[in-house]
């Protein structure tokens, strides 16, 4: 069960006159260099309690942070839990030692990963990139963990990985071999996978093949060729292009070998290149299901359940702009919510024009901005003015502006 914070304010009058209660639902994403998805929300809640109660009005006001499977998720899950983010040792992507948080809700029956905790791009911004040798193999130490504290799902967030190994080095971690035609074990590294010629699954941990698998992906790319992970992906993890060519033909040969051991080929699938390829060796050996990240928070979340309660839905990010209309948070919101409900964004900045505002089904957008203020400023004063923007919407909506009409609306498009 999610516990959710809640807090309700009532008018004086509890008369059979009273107007009803508004119920607000806060769901926003974290602020990125400013405030975490929990912070906004506490803000945004506090605007609103506080203009409801200057204008007299019952509130109930619940707040969800949320997050898109990205970076802020497992703070996010945590945050909505209620409960602290554990530590392990485990190993960057350059294979030195590093500590890494995850997370398990309150029945102990889930865990969280974020990938980029133990192999993301920051944890090796102190040395030169190294493309060809970057592994996936700390991941798998925080698999192991989970699998060591009995955990029957795991929800693997995959964004902001540094390596392009196709996630052999977290299943080289949970026991799986990577052989050459000679039977030695490749080295670490999307490198060498171009001399791949056999798995041996013998030892690979029973445990890994028995839980549920949730791997959350914001990108639709295959895992080799021109969108591929290493032709995309790959410069911004130090890969030269030289570089790309042999990642992109490793993947392929990768792709080759899983296929002939399972009898799936997955390398045109959608999504098999985020991460650097960690998708496809998942889905193959694993069964792992793929899925855009705002859809599996909400759905671990119950978001669909308490959006379809509100009447005023606050949410938010950073920057507000036409990315954001096509799967970020304020999409994801935007879809779940039944369609007289209005959604109101909140934001650092809004780049979205009028015409798009009103094609996107989004009520209102305000920027937290107030008056001329260097990027550094506005992060240091974001909760504040999070909260003072929050107030203000509450203060010049009207008593209830929820459902004009008392069945449930029927929700926007479901998310993909």
């Amino acid at each position: 069960m999610i516990s959710l914070m809640s807090t309700e304010l009532h008018a004086h009058d509890e008369s059979v006159d009273a107007p009803p209660t508004v119920r607000v639902v806060v769901i926003p994403d974290s602020f990125k260099g400013s405030a975490s998805a929990v912070e906004v929300a506490e803000a945004m809640a506090h605007g609103a309690r506080d203009a409801y109660a200057d204008r007299g009005l019952p509130v109930s006001v619940d707040t969800l942070p949320f997050a898109d499977g990205g970076e802020g998720t497992l703070d996010a899950l945590l945050g909505a839990w209620g409960t602290e983010p554990l530590t392990v040792d485990t190993t960057d992507a350059l294979g030195r030692p590093t500590r890494a948080r995850f997370g398990i809700s309150p029945d102990g029956a889930t865990g969280v990963i974020e990938a980029a905790e133990a192999n993301g791009l920051p944890g090796v911004a102190d040395v030169p990139l190294q493309a060809r040798t970057a592994s996936s193999r700390g991941v798998g130490r925080l698999v192991t963990e989970l699998l060591d504290r009995g955990v029957g799902e795991i929800l693997l967030c995959i964004g902001g990985s540094a390596s392009t190994d196709g996630g052999t080095g977290m299943l080289s971690a949970l026991g799986v071999r990577f052989l050459a035609e000679d039977g030695s074990e490749l080295p670490d590294g999307g490198g060498r996978l171009g001399d791949l010629a056999s798995l041996d699954l013998d030892r690979l941990d029973p445990r890994a093949r028995s839980v549920r698998w949730r791997v959350a992906c914001d990108v639709t790319n295959p895992l080799v060729g021109p969108r591929g992970a290493a032709a995309v992906f790959g410069p911004q993890k130090g890969a030269g292009p030289e570089d790309v060519r042999v990642l992109d033909a490793g993947l392929d040969r990768l792709a080759d070998v899983l296929a002939r051991s399972t009898g799936a080929d997955l390398r045109d699938v959608p999504g098999m290149g985020a991460a650097g390829g960690m998708p496809v060796t998942l889905t193959a050996l694993l069964g792992a299901e793929v899925l855009p990240g705002s859809r599996m928070v909400a759905e671990v979340l119950g978001a669909e359940e308490l959006l379809s309660r509100a009447d005023l839905v606050l949410t938010g990010e950073g920057r507000f702009d036409s990315q954001s209309l096509g799967g970020k948070v304020v999409d994801a919101v935007r879809r779940l919510t039944p369609e007289n409900v209005p959604v109101v964004v909140i934001a650092g900045s809004v780049s979205v024009g009028p015409d798009e505002l009103r094609r996107s089904g989004i009520t209102a957008a305000f920027s937290i901005a107030q008056g001329p203020r260097t990027l550094d400023e506005l992060r240091d004063e974001a909760v504040s003015a999070i909260t003072w923007t929050a107030f203000n919407c509450c203060r010049i909506l009207p008593h209830h502006p929820g459902r004009t009409d008392p069945a449930p609306a029927s929700p926007k498009e479901r998310l993909p």
